[in-house]
């Protein structure tokens, strides 16, 4: 049985170009509470994170939104969620979902998700988590981003083994079977952030 009980999402609070992103963050969320894992989210009711939750909402899932105080004030926050922490700040948003998170998956998203997804990889990197990370690469969303990293490393800015530091999927029952099957190490956090 996986150790993964707990998955914190990284996604657009826009819709984005491509249709199938936003179809799949909906069959993300309904297939992540398929598989009774809790989703953990920046609490938003627009864009990607809007359907991630709806799809996990709909698949009977737990839906726990974590949004700082001045997103909740704009209005964006997802009224439907089974629980909302709100937060100081986007940093405080980020420190409390890593907190509450076994894994993490980012879907396609924008310069929000690109700072979340570098963020928890380089806290990897630094060795102050070892929690498992999936990018999903939906229609090749993940391509540019990928390719900088493997980029710094060609050009020696990282080690060969910042590889190792995350996986690339590309489909939703792709990262759901990976999910099962990845465990974290014990606790998971091996520092304080």
């Amino acid at each position: 049985m996986s150790d993964v009980h707990s998955v914190a999402v990284f996604c657009g609070s826009r819709p984005g170009g491509n249709p199938a992103w936003m179809t799949g963050a909906r069959d993300f969320g309904k297939a992540l509470a398929g598989a009774g894992m809790r989703l953990v989210y920046g609490g938003g009711r627009t864009g990607m994170m809007g359907a991630v939750a709806d799809g996990a909402l709909a698949g009977g899932g737990t839906v726990l939104g974590v949004i700082p105080e001045f997103l909740k004030q704009l209005e964006v926050a997802h009224e439907g969620v089974s629980e909302m922490i709100v937060t100081d700040s986007m940093h405080s948003r980020k420190r409390r979902m890593f907190e509450l998170a076994d894994a993490f998956v980012c879907l396609p998203g924008g310069l929000g998700t690109f700072d979340e997804t570098m963020e928890i990889i380089t806290w990897r990197q630094l060795k102050l988590h070892d929690k498992p990370i999936v990018l999903v690469d939906l229609e090749g969303a993940y391509g540019p981003l990928v390719a900088s990293i493997e980029g710094a490393i060609v050009q020696g800015f990282a080690p060969s083994w910042t590889r190792q530091l995350f996986e690339v999927t590309t489909d939703v029952a792709g990262t759901i079977e990976r999910l099962k099957h990845l465990a974290t190490a014990r606790g998971g956090a091996v520092a304080l952030l």
